[in-house]
């Protein structure tokens, strides 16, 4: 019987597998985030709201991909990338020739 993956790591090896659209994603719902607090605060210009929203967003990216390094470095820390890649590249054709 094979083993059932819960969700989060379900979640954890889409996130692997698609770590720029991950950091895509947050930083679209982090401007869109930004952009809907900002817009609720009065008093401020709209230049200020949406320079803002792209600060908040920047940050969030910078925090996105500093995450996704930390998962790249472990995937190869422990071979996993390793292994994944292994399958599209067959050993036996690449050989030296003297």
């Amino acid at each position: 019987m094979g083993e059932t993956k819960t969700t989060l790591q379900s979640a954890r090896e889409w996130v692997v597998e698609h770590k720029l659209r991950t950091v895509g994603s947050l930083w679209l719902s982090g401007i869109a985030g930004s952009i809907a607090y900002n817009w609720s605060q009065p008093g401020m210009k709209t230049s200020v709201k949406i320079i803002h929203a792209r600060l908040h967003a920047q940050a969030l990216t910078l925090a996105a991909l500093a995450g996704a390094a930390v998962v790249e470095y472990y995937d190869h820390k422990s071979g996993t990338k390793v292994d994944r890649y292994a399958k599209y590249l067959p050993a036996d054709s690449y050989t030296h020739k003297d």
